[in-house]
């Protein structure tokens, strides 16, 4: 299965569009928050299953804060993140998925990507495609690839 990865559009989907022609046969799309009103746009126009969570600029949106999903057969945390100090870095972040008996945390807010593997748990964040705030500011989406196994991949992409 290969799983689209992205957080904090802010309303604004070109560079998702992008992404999408650019990435083909994408089973799934993951949406970490900060969409900011177009969370029934998305699902309409791509035509792409998508899990989504609210972030801190979904102001009247009826999303859930997080969910729990599972990615081949790993228990997995989604949320914006902004509730749990990521600015900070992401020891909250963990212990709170740990809690949660996940071993993958997915979350946003930050708009900067990270892959990052320590302690047992997985964190994963895409960065922006609207608004990149790591050096270089390049817009930013993360796909994961599951094997048959249900083992996953993660690797974070940059459009130019």
């Amino acid at each position: 299965m290969k799983i689209l990865v992205v957080s904090d559009t802010h309303g604004r989907n070109g560079n998702l569009m992008r992404v999408i022609q650019k990435e083909k046969n994408i089973d799934l799309m993951i949406h970490l928050g900060d969409l900011c009103g177009l969370e029934d746009y998305l699902e309409e126009t791509t035509g792409i299953p998508c899990y989504m969570v609210r972030g801190n600029n979904d102001y009247s949106s009826m999303l859930p804060a997080e969910s729990i999903i599972m990615v081949g057969k790993h228990r997995t945390l989604i949320t914006h993140g902004h509730y749990l100090g990521v600015y900070g870095g992401t020891s909250q972040l963990r212990r709170y998925a740990g809690g949660l008996d996940c071993d993958i945390v997915m979350y946003g807010h930050t708009h900067c990507p990270e892959i990052d593997c320590e302690g047992g748990i997985t964190v994963v964040n895409p960065g922006s495609l609207t608004l990149p705030r790591q050096p270089g500011h390049k817009p930013s989406y993360i796909i994961a690839v599951t094997d048959d196994a249900g083992e996953v991949v993660f690797k974070d992409y940059y459009l130019d």
